[in-house]
């Protein structure tokens, strides 16, 4: 066998796989049928059922195609669509209607899947973003516990001087 046909071979059972046609159908319903949206309605809930459906795309990222950059592209797509969907007064499910994460992850994983050079370049670019963010959350967290222990050990010196 040559390399086409290791790469033709290896891409067909990639897309004969379970997880490949639970993606399938989750583009298919959330995207397409456009229950992204309205589940996201629901208050306090529909954008974390929604969250919850990126699942498959992470796992086939991670653990099928086994790729970072593929993984962190999918994480950064879906984090983006919860974001734009948490905006308030149906503003945010306005806007899922139009944002089709579902789609543009499966664009992604196929085109991973497929060897598309446009494509991969997209991913690591979307990859490197998503680290770049991850980076800052962290720095953030670390800056906000810091923050904390400050105001807390500030509350109890005052705290202990009025009682002395």
């Amino acid at each position: 066998m040559n390399k086409d046909e290791i790469r033709e071979l290896r891409r067909k059972r990639l897309m004969d796989s379970k997880a490949y046609q639970t993606m399938r159908s989750l583009t298919r319903y959330m995207d397409r049928y456009y229950l992204d949206a309205l589940i996201g309605i629901i208050p306090g809930w529909g954008d974390a059922i929604t969250f919850l459906c990126v699942v498959p795309f992470v796992y086939f990222s991670s653990r099928v195609i086994k790729s970072i950059p593929l993984t962190l592209a999918v994480l950064n797509n879906a984090l983006r669509d919860v974001l734009m969907g948490m905006i308030p007064f149906f503003v945010g499910d306005i806007i899922d209607f139009f944002h089709r994460a579902n789609i543009q992850n499966m664009q992604m994983i196929q085109g991973f899947v497929d060897g598309n050079e446009t494509i991969i370049k997209q991913v690591n670019k979307k990859a490197w973003q998503s680290a770049i963010v991850l980076i800052v959350i962290l720095l953030l967290i670390v800056l906000m516990i810091w923050a904390l222990v400050s105001f807390g050990s500030y509350l109890y010196s005052l705290v202990t001087s009025i009682f002395r």
